[in-house]
């Protein structure tokens, strides 16, 4: 009898003890708008952002605002006040390539950010205008050999993903790429389906639209794996050439640094409960990201390692950025 009694005082003490150590603020956060700053509009990630923000709009009831801040994004953010109202969402180019080839950076990613999650990965797509005469990847490589002046990739800019990836393709294959730099993901894109620019490597989030109206054409995707919105697209290793297969265009959210941690843990709970809900899942997937949450220590130790990597695939590309 005693015992009946003493189960459920001891489970009340235990959650009374948890919610005494979680501080006040993360206790009832949010009791206001959050801002998430983040890049380029139209991009990838300004895409699933918008998407996950309303989801968390949902639970949290309050607002998500998405305030795009194009190539400052991570330098406002390093100065807000870290109290859980201003996050930042951005990626592998702002986290993990410029700190390694901008010289007095206004930030350091692991000096000024608390990881809360990875976000998403998307793959890409090897893509060309219409009027390219090739049929797959291995024609597309021979056409573009004959080529005089060599063929132009569109990127989203220096030392984006897409850049890596065009820089991967000619030390791959030979090509004479020629980059093009725009700015950003959507202005890529759109160089290529009107013909301004021939090709590049660009994510399925932006891609897949167009490739199915029949506006763009796709060779292959950059993934290990084929993807489940175009089945019939071969991977790049079956289209013979396993050597262009890179880690996929990534990006995830942040915190100023100084954030309490229990605050980066609620944060951190709430947006991987979204992430995991099917909904989202579904409307990520069909749009080509896929979910990867992560706690903050992986984010943390994922962020150290794929600066290494990106560093080395820079150096033997030769790519420098002033």
């Amino acid at each position: 009898m005693h015992i009946l009694w003493r189960l459920p005082f001891a489970a009340f003490f235990a959650l009374s003890a948890l919610a005494l150590a979680m501080p006040a603020g993360a206790q009832h956060y949010p009791t206001k708008p959050v801002r998430v700053i983040t890049g380029f509009p139209g991009t990838a990630m300004d895409v699933v952002l918008r998407q996950l923000g309303e989801r968390l709009g949902e639970r949290w009831g309050q607002p998500v605002v998405v305030e795009n801040r194009g190539g400052v994004g991570a330098a406002v953010a390093a100065q807000a006040t870290p109290d859980g109202y201003t996050l930042l969402q951005s990626d592998q180019t702002v986290l993990a390539v410029r700190p390694s080839l901008i010289k007095n950076l206004p930030y350091a990613t692991l000096r000024d950010f608390a990881p809360i999650t990875l976000v998403a990965s998307v793959p890409s797509f090897v893509v060309v205008h219409p009027s390219v005469p090739a049929n797959d990847l291995r024609e597309f490589i021979a056409w573009a050999k004959r080529q005089p002046n060599g063929v132009d990739f569109a990127t989203a800019g220096p030392a984006t993903g897409g850049h890596l990836q065009a820089a991967n393709f000619k030390t791959v294959t030979g090509v004479n790429v020629v980059p093009i730099n725009y700015k950003g993901g959507g202005a890529a894109l759109m160089a290529i389906v009107s013909g301004e620019t021939k090709a590049g490597v660009v994510g399925i989030l932006l891609s897949l639209p167009y490739v199915k109206a029949g506006k763009l054409k796709a060779y292959a995707i950059t993934s290990k794996r084929r993807f489940t919105g175009a089945p019939d697209l071969p991977t790049v290793g079956e289209s013979g050439i396993p050597e262009l297969a890179m880690n996929n265009y990534w990006f995830g959210i942040l915190a100023p640094v100084r954030t309490p941690a229990a605050l980066v843990a609620k944060i951190n709970r709430d947006i991987v409960e979204a992430l995991q809900t099917p909904e989202l899942k579904a409307a990520l997937q069909r749009q080509g990201a896929e979910p990867a949450p992560s706690t903050p220590e992986q984010f943390t130790a994922f962020i150290r390692s794929e600066t290494e990597r990106l560093r080395q695939v820079m150096h033997i590309a030769g790519i420098r950025v002033e």
